[in-house]
């Protein structure tokens, strides 16, 4: 079975995929803090509360996905950190070759795009709670999951 070691996040190694969330620079607000992509006229917004689990409890992985028509954003609520697993395309399917996994402080969130593959929210400590918006019509073509060779994430030595 293959095994990862999960990286600190890098705004460069990520950009790829999506973005980071902070807090804004210029107070009181940010706005347009990312780009909100839906594609599909019958898509509405969905803002959502996720409750995620410890990863080492979601071991081995099994399977990525991608939402194909909307960008997706996870803002943590209750999160001390977390872990995005993330892969590049390669013909329609997850290159599993260059899959990434990176830490996330629970203060940051993370904005996927439209068509990223990645894994399901996963926390690093102790479960959490995420806000989630994603625009979604109710079809199969919201969220498209595609299996891999199973796949666990190593924590670094200093986590």
């Amino acid at each position: 079975m293959r095994t990862i070691t999960i990286a600190e996040f890098t705004m460069d190694a990520f950009a790829p995929y999506g973005d980071l969330l902070l807090t804004p620079t210029i107070p009181p607000r940010q706005d347009r803090a990312v780009t909100l992509q839906n594609t599909r006229p019958t898509a509405s917004a969905n803002l959502a509360l996720i409750r995620s689990e410890v990863m080492d409890g979601l071991m081995p992985l099994r399977r990525l996905e991608r939402h194909p028509h909307s960008n997706q954003s996870f803002l943590p609520l209750s999160v001390e950190a977390y872990v995005v697993v993330v892969a590049p395309d390669r013909d329609g399917r997850p290159d599993e070759a260059r899959i990434q996994a990176f830490r996330v402080p629970g203060h940051a969130g993370i904005n996927y795009r439209a068509g990223a593959w990645h894994a399901h929210m996963m926390t690093l400590r102790a479960p959490g709670t995420f806000a989630m918006l994603v625009h979604e019509d109710g079809s199969e073509s919201d969220c498209v999951f595609a299996p891999i060779e199973p796949l666990i994430l190593a924590r670094p030595v200093d986590a």
